[in-house]
């Protein structure tokens, strides 16, 4: 086990670095995150003056007067719950440029939110009243991005539907970073670069954290109707791309056996204008 845990941290190392070299490369490419941060929260049930319009109002001020201004933080994206087994929960995601970027935004928010809400009872009111609709428990996760990116093109102007993905990895004893790569970009390049309904995609695996077997799978899509159109999509560009011969079939095993074979699936809502 220690040796095969060694092979996957150096296959997402590399990986990571490719994706930065990659990037880096290309001057009009939107810069990347180093790594990502995923709050898991959940609603507050007890609140009797929940209203959801009030809470969105709240987060927006505070995503203009604090997270927009805070430049350590690259990204910031609110997804509520679809379709996902805790109709609680929502996500909060936020990207950062390095490591030592996480251990510095707290601080900044605090200093940004002394600036915003100067008189400090109206601060705390606030800040109270923002609380007041998450419950106590939430969770934590950091990712890495990894290769095969497909970038929004624009903007969003509208809110979209999140699917997640989440896969798990098999540690195989005879598996290469080599091999890893170059499956994964065939694959990707073949299939989600050219299926439509794909409006972005963002690979990503574990890298602080509870379960470092995850590779979560990002794909924002306009719509639930595009749901199954994606899924179409992704099967015919799939028999193109492989057709059933002798040699694909080496490459399916290949690919599989980085796998356990059991993935999960989630579905939450993009809040456009919840966004950086």
């Amino acid at each position: 086990m220690k040796t095969t845990n060694q092979l996957f941290s150096v296959i997402a190392l590399v990986l990571f670095l490719f994706s930065t070299a990659t990037v880096l490369a290309q001057d009009d490419a939107p810069k990347r995150p180093e790594f990502i941060t995923v709050t898991t929260n959940h609603w507050n049930m007890d609140k009797e003056d929940f209203k959801m319009s009030e809470w969105k109002a709240a987060e927006k001020e505070y995503l203009e007067k604090v997270t927009m201004k805070n430049q350590y933080i690259m990204g910031a994206s609110v997804y509520l719950h679809n379709m996902t087994p805790d109709n609680t929960e929502f996500l909060t995601v936020q990207t950062f440029a390095s490591w030592e970027d996480i251990g510095k935004f707290g601080k900044r928010n605090t200093e940004l939110e002394k600036e915003a809400w100067p008189d400090e009872t109206k601060r705390k009111a606030f800040l109270k009243n923002l609380k007041s609709y998450y419950a106590n428990k939430h969770s934590d996760e950091i990712y890495t991005p990894i290769s095969g990116v497909k970038f929004m093109t624009e903007k969003p102007t509208k809110d979209m539907v999140l699917y997640i993905k989440k896969s798990h990895f098999a540690f195989p004893e005879d598996g290469t970073m080599e091999e890893f790569n170059k499956l994964s970009m065939e694959g990707n390049a073949a299939i989600v670069q050219k299926n439509e309904f794909i409006k972005a995609y963002y690979p990503n695996v574990h890298a602080w954290g509870s379960d470092k077997t995850e590779f979560i799978e990002a794909f924002f899509i306009d719509s639930l109707s595009d749901l199954d159109k994606m899924f179409d999509r992704n099967d015919q560009l799939m028999k193109a791309a492989f057709p059933d011969t002798a040699a694909n079939k080496t490459k399916g095993e290949a690919w599989r056996k980085y796998f356990t074979g059991v993935h999960g699936d989630y579905l939450y809502t993009f809040i456009h204008d919840l966004s950086k």
